[in-house]
C-alpha cells in the first residue's frame, strides 16, 4: 500500500526572518533598568550584573505587593507585644472604643474590639471560648481566612467552644467544640461583641489540656496606648516577612510566593543576611511597591473599584471574594489594596445582606479630583434615608499610616450620637476642617493643616437601597474663600 502526501512549502525567506526576529533580542536593549548590551543574544560581561539587579529589582517589589498580608500581622504581633499582649491568654481590648492613638489599619471607633495571637506550636490544641451575640474571627499568619465563631459562625450567636490545631497535627480531636485546623502555628484572633468590653470579658482562651481546670485570661486595654501595629514600607518590610517565613512550615505558603522570597534569600531554615547590594535593592523594591500599593488604593484603575459610575468613591472590597478570586484567577490588585488598608479576612466581609453585616465605601479626593488637604474646609452632604438598619458612620484616616487621624481621640461622627444636625429635607451635611465652622461642632471632624486624610464611610446592616445603588453618596465640596 502506498500512502501519499503533499510536502508543502516552507516559509518564505522574508517570513523565516520576520519569526526569528520575534525571538531574537538585539545587541542593544534599553530597559528601565538602564542599557543592556548583548554579542548575538549573550549578555556582555558588563551587562549581566545590571539584569540580576533588575531582576532581584522586579522579585522585590512583586514579593511586597504580594506578601502585605503576612508583614500585616507580624506588625500587628510585635504591636500588641509592646502594648502587653504577649501570649494567648491576654487579650487586648479597646475600652470604651480604639482611640487616635494606637496605629492601626482603619479601625472603627464604634465598636469594642477584643484582640489577641494563637501560638499553635507553643500551646499546642487552643480552646477559644466566644461570648453570645458575638463576631469574632481567626485568620492564619498570611492572614487568609481560617474560621468565623459568634454570629457568623457555627454556633450562630450563641456561644460556642472553638478547637484550633497545628499545623499537621495527629493527635485527639475530642467532641465538644467546633474544630479547625490551621496551616500556620500563629493565628490572628479578633473578638467583637455586641455586648461590648463587658461581653468580650466573657471571652476564655485556654490550652486543650487546661480544660477541666483553665486559668483566667489577662485583659488589657490598649484603646489609648501609643504603639504601632502597621508593616513598614522600607526593607524592614523584608525582614518582617523573613520573621514569618523562619516560624511557619515550608507548606503554610503558596510555592509561587515562597519561590519569589527564596529568590531574594527569604527562606525556612535559612538566615536572611542580604549583602550590601541586595539590601539597598529590596529597600529600592519596597518604597516602589508601596508606591503602587498607595496608588492602588487612593486611585484605583481598577473600574469595579469604584461603586457609583461618576464617583470617586471606591470599595474596599473589589470583586466579593474573601479570597479575592475572579473566574480561577487571583485579583492580586484587590488583595493587595485591601491589607494595606485593612485587617481581618472573612467571608461575611465580602458577602454582606440587605439589613445584616456591613458595607463599607472610601474616597481619598473631593469633586474636583484633588487630594484632600487638612488645611483647607469641606463639607459632605449625607442624603437623607441613609440606607442603614443599626447605624451609620465616617471615620477619618492618616493617608501615610492608614490609621485613625490624630487630630481628635475620636476623629469621627456617628448617627448613633444623636446630637447630628439634620436638614429639612433629611439630610446631613458634614463639615471636615481644621477649626470648627461656626454652629457646626456637631457635624464637624477636624483635620490637621499641613496632611492630607481619607474618609471611610460604615453602614451597618445595610438596606436595599444601598445594594439597588438607588442612594447615592455625593463628593466632598471644598470651601472656597
Amino acid at each position: 500500500m502506498t500512502i501519499e502526501h503533499t510536502i508543502r512549502a516552507g516559509l518564505t525567506t522574508e517570513q523565516l526572518a520576520e519569526e526569528v526576529a520575534h525571538v531574537s533580542t538585539p545587541d542593544r536593549l534599553s530597559t528601565p533598568f538602564g542599557e543592556f548590551e548583548f554579542f548575538d543574544g549573550v549578555p556582555k560581561p558588563e551587562s549581566v550584573q545590571p539584569i540580576f539587579d533588575g531582576l532581584d529589582l522586579v522579585r522585590g517589589i512583586t514579593a511586597f505587593l504580594d506578601t502585605v498580608p503576612g508583614a500585616s500581622l507580624v506588625a500587628m504581633r510585635r504591636g500588641l507585644r509592646a502594648a502587653g499582649v504577649d501570649s494567648p491568654d491576654k487579650i487586648g481590648y479597646t475600652d470604651p472604643r480604639c482611640t487616635s492613638t494606637p496605629i492601626f489599619l482603619t479601625p472603627n471607633t464604634e465598636t469594642t474590639y477584643g484582640l489577641t495571637f494563637l501560638d499553635l506550636k507553643t500551646w499546642g490544641p487552643t480552646v477559644i471560648e466566644v461570648p453570645p451575640q458575638s463576631l469574632c474571627v481567626v485568620d492564619d499568619f498570611w492572614f487568609r481566612y481560617v474560621a468565623d465563631m459568634g454570629i457568623a459562625g457555627p454556633d450562630q450567636g450563641a456561644g460556642g467552644s472553638y478547637l484550633f490545631l497545628p499545623p499537621g497535627y495527629d493527635g485527639e480531636r475530642p467532641d465538644g467544640y467546633h474544630t479547625y485546623e490551621s496551616p500556620t502555628f500563629t493565628n490572628f484572633v479578633v473578638i467583637r461583641a455586641l455586648g461590648g468590653v463587658a461581653a468580650i470579658k466573657q471571652s476564655r482562651i485556654y490550652r486543650l489540656g487546661d480544660a477541666e481546670a483553665a486559668p483566667e485570661n489577662t485583659f488589657v486595654n490598649i484603646g489609648e496606648q501609643s504603639f504601632n501595629t502597621v508593616h513598614s514600607n522600607d526593607f524592614s518590610f523584608f525582614e518582617e516577612i523573613a520573621e514569618l517565613v523562619a516560624e511557619e512550615p515550608t507548606d503554610a505558603l503558596d510555592p509561587e510566593r515562597a519561590g519569589a522570597l527564596a529568590s531574594l534569600g527569604i527562606a525556612h531554615a535559612r538566615p536572611f543576611a542580604p549583602d550590601e547590594r541586595l539590601r539597598g535593592i529590596l529597600d529600592d523594591a519596597a518604597r516602589t511597591g508601596a508606591a503602587m500599593a498607595r496608588a492602588n488604593l487612593y486611585a484605583a484603575r481598577n473600574a469595579d473599584s469604584f461603586r457609583w459610575e461618576g464617583s470617586s468613591w471606591k470599595n474596599g472590597f473589589v470583586g466579593g471574594s474573601y479570597e479575592f478570586l475572579n473566574d480561577g484567577a487571583r485579583n492580586l490588585d484587590a488583595r493587595t489594596l485591601f491589607h494595606y488598608a485593612a485587617t481581618v479576612i472573612t467571608p461575611a466581609m465580602a458577602h454582606a445582606q440587605v439589613g445584616a453585616g456591613s458595607a463599607y465605601i472610601y474616597t481619598a479626593e473631593d469633586s474636583e479630583g484633588a487630594p484632600l488637604d487638612g488645611a483647607a474646609t469641606y463639607s459632605l452632604t449625607i442624603p437623607a434615608n441613609p440606607p442603614a438598619k443599626n447605624f451609620w458612620s465616617i471615620d477619618i484616616y492618616d493617608t501615610q499610616t492608614r490609621s485613625l487621624l490624630q487630630s481628635a481621640e475620636y476623629p469621627a461622627v456617628s448617627s448613633l450620637t444623636g446630637d447630628l444636625q439634620v436638614e429639612a429635607d433629611g439630610s446631613y451635611v458634614l463639615w471636615f476642617a481644621p477649626t470648627v465652622p461656626a454652629g457646626k461642632e456637631s457635624n464637624w471632624i477636624p483635620t490637621l493643616p499641613g496632611k492630607s486624610w481619607w474618609p471611610l464611610l460604615r453602614l451597618y446592616g445595610p438596606l436595599e437601597t444601598w445594594f439597588d445603588l438607588s442612594w447615592q453618596l455625593p463628593e466632598f465640596v471644598r470651601a472656597r474663600p
